[in-house]
């Protein structure tokens, strides 16, 4: 199943978090369980736009977002029977995506990393014109981090999720969460200053201070 362009500033996104949109996501997965068609494209809807900005921030990889997105509905598809209303539809939901997520991150890691350095903008010799380019200097950061720890900062910031939340998603502690978060955090704060430096700034210091060094050498 193929969705619109998930990009398009002018779609209004669909929200799942409030109290109705609960229960109605709850209904919707009774009735898929029951092998309604109409059910499962409306919840694919639903979901589609919100879980594909969330997995090309993490990878700019979109073939392996859109397979992670189709391989989720897939499993939401055959285990809407298994859904027995413990959480809350989006944290089932969004915990199959993590799972697959994580898989095929690991299963491609080689081949996604020399993708990611590939594809990667080199770092701006300009102050950054807007929130695109700030937003693209979060995204090659993020792409430093490991897959847990970008996960949790996506699920964390992007999406809202608590760290209760979270832990039920990762399948694992909240503390668990609660540390990636922080490595995620300070390794974060390293990396962006780096990023916001040009890279021609730094080689002209260099080059300018060895000059100083030499002996006879005068400064321009």
């Amino acid at each position: 199943m193929k969705a619109s362009n998930y990009s398009d500033p002018g779609m209004a996104e669909p929200t799942y978090r409030g109290a109705t949109g609960t229960a109605r996501e709850t209904d919707l997965i009774a009735r898929i369980a029951e092998g309604d068609r109409k059910a499962f494209e409306e919840l694919y809807y639903l979901y589609h736009r919100r879980l594909a900005r969330f997995l090309t921030r993490l990878t700019r990889r979109y073939d392996i977002a859109e397979e992670v997105v189709n391989d989720t509905f897939w499993v939401v598809w055959r285990k809407a029977k298994t859904f027995r209303g413990d959480s809350q539809p989006s944290t089932w939901i969004l915990g199959i995506a993590y799972r697959k997520a994580r898989n095929a991150f690991r299963s491609s890691a080689r081949l996604a990393e020399k993708n990611l350095q590939a594809e990667m903008l080199p770092p701006t010799e300009e102050e950054p014109a807007g929130t695109e380019e700030l937003r693209d200097w979060l995204t090659r950061a993020l792409a430093e981090l490991p897959v847990e720890q970008r996960l949790a900062v996506e699920l964390c910031y992007e999406l809202g999720y608590s760290c209760e939340e979270i832990a039920k998603i990762m399948d694992c502690p909240v503390n668990t969460v609660k540390t990636r978060l922080f490595h995620a955090r300070a390794k974060l704060q390293r990396l962006l200053p780096q990023l916001a430096t040009p890279t021609g700034a730094s080689a002209d210091d260099s080059a300018r201070q060895g000059s100083a060094a030499r002996p006879g050498h005068r400064p321009p």
